[in-house]
Parts: structure tokens; C-alpha cells; sequence
């Protein structure tokens, strides 16, 4: 199992944890992740990155897909994979419709379908085979709908790219799971239980079977998020993690389109959910922390004392050692974080 660090994206003003990022790049992670919302995007950050690194890996977790067109995103990708000696890694997803609709002015559509399509025109740039054609629902490649001129022409990169580019997605629902399986080379869950890979084998194996290639977890990245906060206070530092957490089960979607609500039903914690999602939309946003069980920051996080953490990291371990996850991305704080999940994953 290889670590990566998750750095996120800004709150009111960009701050980029360099020295935590060089730290790691020490330590022997493999990858440092940034991410977007509605604030700083998400592939600034990685260029400033990978401009001060030498050998982590920097990559977007997630680039939104309805904030570029695919041509574009692979561009980047390209651009950033020459000049960082091949260190870039395009990770893209549907995010929500509160967002995708209210920021970007954009038609939600269907994710999934979107997620295919996507994906799809990013690996025919890449491989220079043909100039790019593409009819989908969502993207039409020459364009030739209401308001074209009639005058587009299918064109091939100037730019060389990797023709084997690894694409990441974000995925939360078991159709998502298929769907990167099937098409994508890697997929990040928002967290997770290490103990629970039941819930995703099945709509893993799935999009596994319809893969064009022979694909497994073997060839396959599942990298789960993993919150982290260390201290000797372990309830104080599940209540830091709590407040991020009721954020997405509350408040990340409608009270009857939240992906984030649906996932916690799904880990065991229905009841607990509702009720969190009913505090946080009704400005009680304190009281629906306090409402995330105990069990759930232990069993999806890495919180509390240094001892505690390490009897904690035994679980990851395992579920990394029977090839279960492929990338640990931790969100540490600070660098003695990150060194003792190094000291007891690597």
C-alpha cells in the first residue's frame, strides 16, 4: 500500500503547506492530492507543487468535470505531466448539483454518463491515434449543434502526451464504484472503513467485468481518504473531525439528494445520519457535530493519542496487505502526523 497526502483545497486565502508536502516527499508518499469546491481551484496548487518537488507525485482530487471541457483537462494534464518528468495525475468527478448548478451555471446531467464520456475523450487525446471525434449526450466532438458555424474539424494534439496516463475519479454511491472500475484507472472514496471492503467488492467487480481490459485490484487504485487528528485529548480531537464530517453528511446536497448522507446510511449509521442532516439544515450546525457517533470518527479516522492511532493504523495496514486499498491519502496536520502513519504503513 503506498501513502498519499491530501492538502485540499483554501478557505478565504491560499495557503499551500509546503514544508508538510516537502516532509512527505521525505518520508517516501507517493502522492500529494489538492482538491476544489467554490474557492481555489484545484490545479494551481498542484503546478505550485510540483514546481518546488523532485519525486511525489501531485494530483487533483478532484478537478470538477462540469468546470472544464475534457479537451481541456487532458491539456493540462498533459502540459503538467511534461513539465513535472511525468509526475502529474488528472483526478476528476461529477461533484454535486448544488454546486455544478449554482456555481457553475452548468446542466448536472447525468455523472456517470458524463464520467464515461469524459474520460473517454481525455485517453483519445492522449493516444494520438486519430483526430478526436466524440457523439455523446453530453459532449459533441466537432460541435455542430444550435450556434455553430459548421466549421469545426476533428483535430490530434500537437502536444505528445503519455498515451497511458492514469485517470483518477471521486466516487461516494456503489454505481460510481462501477463506473471508475470500469473506466478509470483509480478512484478516491470520500472515507471509508477498512474493515468494509464488502461494501464496494461487488460494484468493483462489476465494473471490473466490463472493463475493455483485464482489470483487478491488482491494476486498479482504490484510495480512500483518511482524516487524521492527533492529540492527547481524543474526544477533542473527534470533535475537530466531526465538525468536517457533519458539513458533508448535513450539509453537502438537498435534504433528498446529499451523496455524502446516503454513503453514512450505508457504513451502519442511518439513524445518526438523519439526525445530523436535520440539525445541520436547520443552522444547528454545532449540535449536528456533537451527533456523529464516536464510533464512526474511530472507525473511518485516525484520532487521539499517538499510541491510539498506531493500534488504529493496524487496520489500514491489513486491508492494504490483502490488497484492498491501494493509496492511504492521510489529511495530516502536521509532520509528526505524517511520520507515524509512515513509520507503521511503509
Amino acid at each position: 500500500m503506498k501513502l498519499g497526502m491530501l492538502f485540499g483545497y483554501s478557505g478565504p486565502q491560499v495557503r499551500l503547506p509546503m514544508e508538510l508536502i516537502l516532509e512527505a516527499e521525505g518520508l517516501g508518499y507517493d502522492s500529494a492530492w489538492s482538491a476544489e469546491a467554490w474557492g481555489s481551484d484545484a490545479v494551481t496548487p498542484v503546478a505550485w507543487v510540483l514546481a518546488q518537488t523532485t519525486k511525489i507525485k501531485a494530483g487533483t482530487a478532484i478537478m470538477q468535470m462540469a468546470a472544464r471541457t475534457p479537451s481541456m483537462t487532458a491539456m493540462t494534464a498533459m502540459t503538467l505531466d511534461h513539465l513535472s518528468g511525468g509526475r502529474f495525475i488528472p483526478g476528476i468527478g461529477p461533484s454535486g448539483p448544488q454546486v455544478i448548478e449554482g456555481w457553475y451555471g452548468q446542466p448536472y446531467g447525468k455523472p456517470l454518463m458524463r464520467t464515461r464520456e469524459y474520460i473517454s475523450i481525455m485517453r483519445k487525446i492522449f493516444r494520438r491515434e486519430e483526430p478526436l471525434t466524440h457523439q455523446g449526450e453530453h459532449y459533441q466532438i466537432p460541435f455542430t449543434g444550435a450556434g455553430s458555424m459548421g466549421l469545426g474539424k476533428p483535430l490530434k494534439s500537437i502536444l505528445h502526451g503519455n498515451p497511458d496516463m492514469p485517470i483518477y475519479t471521486g466516487v461516494v454511491t456503489e454505481k460510481g464504484v462501477t463506473a471508475a472500475a470500469e473506466v478509470a484507472d483509480g478512484a478516491f472514496m470520500v472515507w471509508m472503513n477498512p474493515d468494509r471492503h464488502d461494501l464496494f467488492a461487488p460494484a468493483l467487480q462489476k465494473g471490473f467485468d466490463k472493463a475493455a481490459s483485464n482489470k483487478s485490484l491488482q491494476s486498479f487504485d482504490f484510495a480512500p481518504f483518511v482524516r487524521m487528528c492527533m492529540g492527547p485529548d481524543i474526544d477533542q480531537c473527534r470533535m475537530l473531525l466531526k465538525q468536517g464530517m457533519a458539513l458533508y453528511i448535513g450539509g453537502m446536497g438537498a435534504r433528498d439528494k446529499n451523496f455524502y448522507n446516503d454513503y453514512t446510511k450505508r457504513l451502519g449509521y442511518e439513524e445518526e445520519a438523519v439526525k445530523i442532516q436535520d440539525l445541520f439544515l436547520s443552522g444547528k450546525k454545532a449540535e449536528a457535530a456533537a451527533a456523529v457517533p464516536d464510533q464512526y470518527i474511530d472507525e473511518t479516522c485516525l484520532v487521539g493519542p499517538a499510541e491510539h492511532i498506531k493500534e488504529q493504523l493496524t487496520r489500514w495496514k491489513a486491508a492494504g496487505d490483502r490488497g484492498e486499498i491501494g493509496t492511504m491519502v492521510v489529511s495530516a496536520n502536521n509532520a509528526e502526523e505524517l511520520r507515524l502513519v509512515a513509520e507503521n504503513i511503509l
